[in-house]
């Protein structure tokens, strides 16, 4: 017993070192995981919808001829559309390009004595006009915000117009050399610009609100104009 005890004490002295040594290394304790900010991206191809108010003013005249001097009614409305597009962003720069097109009901109507170089007609007519569609392809450029996005645009437009009227003095509506036509619609060309905002409230859906001014091309002083506030929303790709 003596032998082994002395064993036991001697193996002891002789671990006491390494256990020591052993003691004094310390685990390496790895440091929690910090999250990584996420910031939304807007690069990608979208598809949308989108509604609204419109009002402005029209010449219904010039749908149906073009003998008459200009005059222009007030017409007010609603629209509701399409809306598809593609953008890129650069640090804080988003440019793309996006084109929509909407149905509208934006409408007037009156009475009306038309004139040639100031001289009235032998007619007065009860008329009415009417934008029912509106397209647009415009540029849009605008500042990134995390999930805020601002911008302007600016493009070309397209408005189906619409005019119909009736005699209620004078000549007949369709009498030759007077008004020919009665009714008509034509697409009108024209010049898009505005503002707006979108934000992501979503991984890819966005909500969005914008104010457009649009003018018709060669409608001279008494412009063929509309002004739309709409709203939208859209899904990222």
């Amino acid at each position: 017993m003596k032998s082994i005890s002395k064993f036991l004490a001697g193996a002891a002295l002789l671990l006491s070192p390494i256990a020591a040594s052993a003691a004094d290394m310390s685990v390496p304790v790895k440091a929690p995981m910090t999250p990584v900010a996420t910031v939304y991206d807007w690069t990608g191809f979208y598809l949308g919808i989108n509604g609204g108010y419109g009002w402005g003013s029209q010449d219904p005249l010039a749908v149906l001829t073009n003998r008459f001097d200009r005059s222009s009614f007030n017409m007010t409305g609603g629209i509701f559309g399409g809306t598809a597009g593609a953008q890129i962003q650069k640090g804080h720069v988003v440019l793309g390009v996006e084109g929509d097109i909407d149905w509208a009901n934006i409408s007037g109507s009156g009475i009306m004595t038309p004139t040639i170089a100031g001289v009235a007609a032998p007619i007065t007519l009860n008329i009415s006009n009417k934008t029912d569609a509106v397209a647009t392809a415009r540029m849009r450029f605008g500042g990134a915000f995390d999930n805020l996005l601002v911008y302007g645009t600016a493009g070309a437009a397209f408005l189906h117009e619409t005019a119909g009227g009736s005699s209620i003095a004078g000549a007949a509506c369709g009498t030759a050399g007077v008004l020919p036509n009665c009714s008509g619609s034509i697409w009108r060309p024209g010049l898009a610009a505005g503002l707006g905002a979108e934000y992501a409230f979503a991984h890819n859906w966005t909500v969005k609100g914008e104010y457009l001014y649009i003018v018709g091309a060669g409608t001279g002083v008494s412009k063929d104009e509309i002004n739309l506030f709409r709203a939208g929303v859209n899904m990222k790709f």
